[in-house]
């Protein structure tokens, strides 16, 4: 039974604990003990303490232990990971040097017995519960073989009852707290996932509504409204738009807190990147009165393009609330090899004492009769983590009443000829979507009748459907949601259509979801997908390349 739920103990280590830090932490410890021991019964032999003979034979003992206990380092530095054998083998040579050395010396070594319940107690507290009984029994073990052979030990009983009881009830106590941490744990992790599951699905719900608004007001705002009419329909976009950027910051805080943003480094146009942004932001940058200023770098650079958006989006949308009215630089700096990506604006600046904490979640500058500004303090602190991932410094300077600089340092550029760059996409009027057909699917109603609206209103020629549709649809494009049921996804809609065209057919995925895992799921690096809620300018220039591609004729063989 002992034997049972000891190893069951061994095989339920402690999950938070790094193994390869726990098991090079000991071997570092051993090394030290280990010479602390060689030099203690160096002391003792000339006190007094020791006869030559047991100072020889223990030196030998401990010369060996250092010999092992190096091997044992080197051994971990070079295959890191667990190794039970490994893990019994260092507990071995520990409490057997130590029993040898006991038993040879006795009383004048029993001040051991307290590195003796030190280790046992280590390796519990490093390698889990088993290993603390394992350690446990070794140590009763130890002092069951040096009791007999000690007189001073057998002429004072005391002694070794006191040593008995403190060996059982330190790790005892030890063991107790390990069970209550590991069950902690256990539920935390339990909450842990329960958590990640509603803010999935919430995040997946709460997606669908913003989507579908941001849709029917770009409808009623292309509408033959009144100039009363039009000012309610700017009020409900704007207040759309704050939500929007307070959902999609709520994301990454909860994305970076899951440790789920992995860096894709690649070789980026930094000027596309960065003209892409501004563009988006456009109208919000026309209704706060910021004019932005974009300097073209001609630089190509190594970071990820998406964690790299982000960062670009949330420094702007804090120009637009704190800067509102006056003009913003976007660049890029020479830093001696690597490059600094800079955005600068002319608002009233921040005052020194808040400088230190900008990173800070939920930190917001305020200050006397200030105005309330718009969002909850999560942009920079979201800027500085995803700049960590990226390997950039990021730096603020700021002067009260001349402006605020903000930069990100350690970009590395990337020799070479950049890529052609397309020409500039035509005005609307002259690059009309009109003809384009489109299969639309999609399983929410709201969202089905808000998009397909839009896309009429376009030009656009819909069909839709609220799942895999049963026959052949001719179209140009399909536009489908990644969710459509329980029994299909886009994915199984995207390759059930192609299977019956027998080609490849164009299309957009639409997600509530990871755009990564969404990616995966497509494995069709041809398949844009978009990240909902979406904003109506992003969908119209896909659909814009959609439909250049497809009207552009064929280069001559």
């Amino acid at each position: 039974m002992l034997r049972s739920r000891l190893l069951a103990d061994i095989r339920n280590d402690l999950p938070a604990l790094h193994w390869h830090d726990a098991e090079l932490g000991q071997a570092h410890i051993r090394l030290v003990v280990a010479s602390l021991a060689i030099l203690y019964i160096i002391v003792l032999y000339y006190c007094g303490g020791l006869d030559r003979s047991s100072l020889e034979r223990i030196l030998v003992c401990y010369i060996g232990v250092m010999f092992a206990a190096i091997w044992l380092w080197r051994h971990v530095k070079r295959h890191p990971g667990i190794r039970h054998w490994r893990r019994l083998l260092a507990m071995s040579f520990d409490y057997g040097a130590l029993t040898y050395s006991m038993f040879l010396a006795g009383e004048q070594l029993l001040a051991l017995h307290g590195v003796i319940l030190w280790i046992t107690v280590g390796n519990g507290l490093r390698f889990g519960r088993g290993y603390l009984l394992l350690a446990t029994t070794l140590a009763l073990g130890s002092l069951a073989l040096v009791v007999p052979f000690t007189p001073f030990l057998l002429r004072h009983p005391a002694v070794p009852l006191a040593l008995l009881i403190t060996t059982v009830i330190v790790p005892g106590y030890i063991y107790y707290l390990l069970e209550q941490l590991q069950r902690a744990l256990r539920e935390t992790e339990a909450a842990q996932r329960a958590k990640a599951r509603f803010l999935a699905q919430a995040s997946h719900d709460l997606r669908q509504p913003i989507h579908a608004l941001g849709l029917f007001t770009t409808c009623l705002r292309n509408a033959n409204l009144g100039a009363a009419e039009r000012q309610l329909v700017d009020n409900v976009d704007r207040s759309l738009e704050s939500l929007e950027g307070l959902f999609r910051s709520l994301l990454d805080i909860y994305t970076l807190d899951q440790e789920q943003m992995r860096p894709q480094v690649r070789p980026l146009d930094l000027d596309a990147l960065l003209a892409d942004v501004v563009q988006q932001n456009a109208a919000t940058a026309s209704r706060a009165g910021v004019e932005i200023r974009l300097r073209p770098s001609h630089l190509q650079v190594n970071s990820d393009p998406a964690l790299l958006t982000t960062v670009v989006q949330n420094l702007l949308s804090n120009a637009f609330k704190y800067a509102a009215g006056k003009p913003v630089l976007l660049g890029v700096r020479r830093v001696g090899a690597l490059r600094s990506l800079v955005l600068y604006d002319q608002g009233r600046g921040i005052a020194p004492e808040h400088l230190p904490h900008l990173g800070e979640e939920f930190y917001r500058v305020r200050e006397d009769r200030d105005r309330d500004i718009e969002g909850v303090g999560l942009g920079l602190n979201i800027v500085q983590r995803i700049a960590t991932l990226l390997g950039l410094r990021l730096v603020i300077r700021s002067r009260r009443g001349r402006g605020t600089l903000v930069a990100l340092e350690g970009l590395v550029p990337v020799a070479g000829e950049l890529p052609s760059r397309q020409a500039p996409s035509p005005p609307a009027s002259a690059q009309p979507l009109s003809g384009l057909r489109i299969l639309l699917i999609e399983d929410e109603a709201s969202v089905l009748l808000a998009t397909a609206t839009l896309l009429r209103h376009w030009g656009c020629e819909v069909q839709t459907a609220s799942g895999i549709p049963e026959g052949f649809t001719p179209c140009d494009l399909v536009i489908t949601d990644f969710d459509l049921d329980r029994t299909a996804s886009g994915a199984d809609c995207l390759a059930y259509l192609r299977d019956l065209q027998g080609q490849h057919v164009p299309a957009i995925v639409i997600s509530g979801h990871d755009v990564a895992q969404v990616q995966r799921a497509i494995d069709d690096p041809q398949v844009p997908i978009l990240s909902k809620p979406v904003r109506p300018h992003e969908l119209r220039a896909l659909l814009r390349s959609f439909k250049l591609e497809s009207t552009t004729p064929a280069a001559p063989v």
